[in-house]
């Protein structure tokens, strides 16, 4: 790293540099031949990894390992502390985990989005001012908008370009915002702000923020998106988007309220949704909004505990959502559909897909000894501690509709509902099952363990998940959600139909601007046709007229006399001159504006 020190300023690996490297690559690679290269997907989160480590057993306390210092600004590349490596921790090993899954996939075009997402949510995490910050959260939008389009169909296609317009709209509020308040601070530095003391372009790159963090009503996009994703872009948009979103927010908006109460709007909307929807990674999607609503409430309360919570939960949630996706991708790849209604009797057919899909939805709904018990429950105790009492009914409300749509809905009507399964099953690669056995580990590890979690959190905070009333509450809450359930179970199967959400506003919206602009458009066009017809059509006629006398008196008299020198006076030079190759032309036009630019700048 001796040559990156002096030219850059960059004192440590950068995860976002094998990422960024092997997407250069594989630009040279074909698909043809991946079984050769396919094994590279892994070097980049094992590098990944390693930089991240040895941030983590560093020296102690904030650091800023790398600056880039561009048209008169510094770029912060590398701000390093606690809150940071939290985040990056937990990207390193999904990436990895993610990637495993892929190895599978012959199309490099995916992986090379993948690369670019992946690169674009590390610079986030580690940019220390708002230009470094955008630059990477605009690369995140584009590798992710590919990662859609890659499925290479028509819903896919739309989907995409919705998901890619509305993260435009997303940043376009943070680069105004930023450059507004550097307008009136003189500072890109992206630093806390403190709620009593927020200005207006605060709020506007909030908004930018709340975008990617699929905040209600601003949200539509996500389960828009995601279920047209690839198979294995899903799991990688799982999760980094609204991560890296929930990480700028802790980062620079803790303590507002309108985010303790938008998180709980998110928890209970998302839930309602997801209990309603009949495609499985829909229902997923719809659960991101529900699950990020926990960390976005967390930050708005703002104390040492919450935010611990919100971090904790955004750690425990990218692994055990991104091992429901796994599961939800493996009934698309190999059943060829993720709607509940087509599916059924899989279990026996599928049982290891069908063990490792429970794993991921036990631990979102809180189960005691898995990984989403020893976060979420950390949220709702620092609510209740901080007197946020509806806050923390609420939360706990959420935890229901969880487990009785992720928990018990979908599994049951994907596995259980029928007696046996006639649909023909394509095989599933065995880096799929690999992926998806390492996150449940994890998922079942981190729930056992807490304290490898809890020791990466960036607040001092003293809190024992495992109590008598926790592990109570928890099991009654579970327990008794089951029985309803099973009483109900012949009253609330899936319908083959999609719910709209708000976008059914937008595509409203955009309905009506389209008539708003086509109407006057068609009535300015009629007018104009009238005029031309009119009064258009002779002005052509007699333009037409001078224009041939033009030709047959000018241009052919000097074309005339043009040909009459060459042939007595330089036929042979000029004739050299007319090569017929196109850069010939080219340079000799560069050669006379070079001449005319020298002229002006020694005249002038």
């Amino acid at each position: 790293m001796a040559g990156l020190d002096q030219i850059a300023g960059i004192h440590f690996l950068h995860p976002s540099i094998g990422f960024l490297a092997l997407a250069l690559v594989m630009a040279f690679l074909s698909n043809e031949r991946y079984m050769t290269w396919r094994w590279l997907l892994l070097a980049p989160p094992v590098l990944a990894i390693f930089s991240v480590m040895s941030l983590t057993f560093g020296p102690d306390g904030p650091r800023e390992l790398a600056s880039l210092h561009y048209l008169g600004q510094t770029l912060n590349l590398g701000r390093v502390d606690a809150l940071a490596l939290v985040f990056a921790n937990v990207f390193a090993i999904q990436s990895l985990i993610g990637f495993i899954y892929a190895l599978h996939v012959p199309d490099r075009g995916q992986h090379m989005a993948a690369c670019l997402y992946i690169a674009g949510g590390f610079g986030c995490v580690f940019a220390g001012d708002y230009i470094t910050l955008f630059i990477f959260w605009e690369l995140m939008s584009i590798g992710s908008v590919f990662l859609i389009w890659l499925r290479r169909t028509q819903a896919a296609t739309a989907a995409g370009f919705r998901y890619f317009l509305f993260h435009i709209f997303g940043g376009l509020f943070l680069l105004a915002g930023l450059l507004l308040r550097h307008a009136d601070l003189g500072t890109f530095a992206f630093t806390a702000v403190s709620p009593d003391a927020a200005r207006y372009y605060d709020y506007i790159i909030l908004i930018g923020f709340l975008v990617n963090a699929a905040c209600v009503p601003l949200h539509a996009w996500l389960p828009d998106a995601y279920p047209e994703a690839t198979v294995t872009g899903a799991v990688f948009m799982s999760a980094f988007t609204t991560k890296t979103a929930v990480y700028v927010l802790a980062r620079g908006y803790a303590g507002f309220e309108v985010l303790a109460i938008g998180g709980l709007v998110m928890c209970l909307y998302g839930v309602f949704y997801a209990t309603i929807e009949n495609n499985a990674r829909r229902i997923l999607s719809y659960h991101i909004v529900s699950q990020v609503g926990y960390m976005v409430c967390g930050i708005g309360i703002g104390t040492a505990m919450t935010l611990d919570g919100a971090c904790a939960h955004a750690y425990a949630h990218i692994l055990y959502k991104g091992l429901l996706f796994m599961g939800a991708g493996c009934l698309l790849y190999s059943a060829g559909t993720a709607k509940l209604t087509e599916l059924g009797g899989l279990a026996s057919r599928l049982p290891l897909v069908m063990i490792c899909y429970m794993v991921g939805a036990v631990s979102i709904s809180g189960m005691p000894l898995f990984n989403g018990f020893v976060s979420k429950t950390m949220t709702i105790t620092g609510a209740a501690e901080a007197h946020r009492t509806w806050l923390a009914l609420g939360m706990e409300l959420a935890a229901v509709g969880t487990f009785l749509s992720v928990g018990i809905k979908l599994p049951y009507f994907a596995f259980w509902s029928k007696p046996t399964s006639t649909v023909a099953l394509k095989p599933i690669p065995w880096n799929m099952y690999a992926g998806m056995i390492i996150s449940s580990l994890l998922c079942l590890g981190i729930g056992i363990f807490p304290q490898t979690l809890y020791g990466l959190l960036p607040f001092p905070t003293d809190y024992t998940p495992y109590t008598a009333w926790h592990v109570l509450q928890a099991c009654l809450i579970l327990g008794f959600t089951g029985l309803g359930f099973y009483v109900m179970r012949a009253i609330i199967p899936p319908h083959a139909s999609r719910n709209l959400d708000f976008d059914i506003l937008y595509r409203l919206i955009g309905r009506g601007f389209v008539k708003l602009v086509s109407v006057p458009a068609a009535a300015i066009d009629n007018i104009w046709t009238d005029v031309y017809e009119k009064v258009g059509l002779k002005g052509l006629l007699a333009s037409g007229i001078v224009t041939s006398i033009f030709d047959v008196k000018v241009i052919d008299g000097v074309l005339d006399g043009s040909a009459k020198g060459v042939r007595e006076v330089g036929g042979a030079t000029v004739a050299r001159s007319q090569t017929g190759r196109l850069q010939d032309y080219l340079a000799a036009a560069v050669s006379i504006g070079l001449a005319i630019f020298a002229a002006v700048w020694f005249l002038g």
